[in-house]
């Protein structure tokens, strides 16, 4: 969907064919899509707008910015318990995905688009959609009817958000919102925590995601509204995003973890950027939240870029959970390097390659100092104004400052 548009363009043609061994993926813009004034590429590093045919054998044959909109674990439970299957083909996920995905990307197997699909569950169904999840995670039918019927109602959601939480996409007014429900064997209230974590990184200065809670049936549900979409009176523009994941050319293999790197990241966002002294700033900054509240799970699918007209930007921050450890108390990764130690998550290490994030040594030391007395300060009374009780604050609160985060000589024995 280009920018400002409501309504779906054929953008070009997606090939998926088998060699020995995998898959080859091609792909080529249209000659009239090209001819476009408000043709845009798909994404900024692999599928430039030129009129060669792009070719990869990568990820299964599927080009980085595909990968991004198609489902995630999660969003793959739902299809498989909606079509009866175990397993199916990649590309089957691909179509079978729902239109709603992340993103600006739509699929079908005609030369003319489908139209775009505007029916949302609402605020009002979470309780039935917070049902409807525990049917999926158990393996079992609910009491209000079969687990694929189950399955059926949860396919009205973005099922490439990422992440393996039950999720669904819920609109209220003219806002959709990422409606991330609990689990029942949650150790903590997960909702809460995480609107508190998105609370925190707003006082600590970093863009996040806006958020707020329900309870429904005496259950919370953390509601994150989503930054790639935008309401007007002819329907909803949605804006192209793609991962960090896509920008580093990487996949979620182990063998590629070795290029999960901040460092690399921010040589990309400084390439492709609007306005990369800012991005990569604001970059550096939760990497140094990140660390401090030991958001282990900061992979390169929980960091995007976002472009709401032409140019591409850093998007607001997203999926922030601690992890609290009772034992590691000197040393804890990050999951993508952040300085030159590798990932250890320690002011040495965050500090050590400030120059590739266009920063000085004296102010990326005043933005880890900053938000670090920010958290250590405000992380307990944040939790609490969030509604976080003071056991769940007891059982996480080892994942806030911990003590090898200050250890200065420590990151050159890593």
């Amino acid at each position: 969907m280009p920018p400002g548009a409501t309504e779906f363009v054929t953008a070009g043609r997606f090939l998926l064919e088998p060699v020995s061994p995998g898959y080859v993926g091609t792909f080529v813009y249209g000659r009239k899509y090209l001819e476009r004034k408000d043709a845009v590429e798909l994404d900024p590093i692999e599928l430039r707008l030129t009129a060669r045919t792009y070719e990869t054998a990568r990820m299964d044959g599927f080009f980085g910015a595909i990968r991004d909109a198609m489902p995630d674990y999660w969003g793959r439970r739902v299809i498989e318990k909606n079509v009866g299957l175990v397993e199916l083909e990649e590309f089957d996920y691909l179509l079978r995905g729902p239109d709603d995905r992340a993103g600006a990307l739509g699929f079908g197997l005609n030369v003319e688009p489908p139209a775009p699909q505007n029916k949302f569950n609402r605020t009002l169904d979470l309780e039935k959609l917070q049902r409807a999840a525990d049917a999926v995670i158990a393996d079992e039918p609910d009491r209000g009817g079969s687990a694929a019927a189950q399955a059926e109602v949860l396919m009205l959601l973005g099922t490439s958000m990422g992440g393996a939480r039950p999720k669904a996409v819920v609109q209220d007014g003219n806002d959709l919102y990422l409606a991330k429900f609990s689990r029942h064997d949650d150790r903590w209230n997960h909702p809460r925590v995480e609107h508190a974590m998105l609370t925190l990184a707003r006082e600590c200065g970093l863009i996040a995601a806006d958020s707020r809670i329900e309870t429904i049936g005496g259950r919370d549900v953390l509601l994150v509204r989503r930054f790639d979409r935008d309401w007007t009176e002819t329907g909803y523009r949605r804006h192209r995003m793609v991962s960090a994941l896509t920008l580093l050319q990487a996949d979620d293999s182990s063998a590629e973890r070795q290029n999960w790197s901040y460092l690399l990241l921010a040589d990309e966002i400084r390439r492709v950027s609007a306005d990369p002294e800012s991005d990569l700033k604001e970059l550096f900054a939760r990497i140094c939240f990140n660390a401090a509240v030991s958001n282990i799970d900061d992979h390169p699918r929980n960091h995007a870029i976002i472009a709401k007209a032409r140019d591409w930007r850093l998007s607001p921050a997203f999926d922030l959970t601690p992890t609290p450890h009772v034992t590691a108390i000197d040393h804890r990764d990050l999951a993508m390097a952040c300085g030159r130690y590798g990932r250890y998550a320690n002011k040495t290490n965050l500090l050590s390659d400030h120059g590739r994030f266009l920063l000085g040594s004296e102010e990326a030391n005043t933005i880890f100092t900053t938000i670090t007395i920010t958290i250590k300060n405000n992380w307990r009374a944040t939790m609490r104004r969030a509604g976080v009780s003071d056991a769940d604050c007891e059982a996480i609160k080892s994942a806030f400052t911990y003590d090898g985060l200050f250890y200065e000589a420590q990151a050159q024995n890593v």
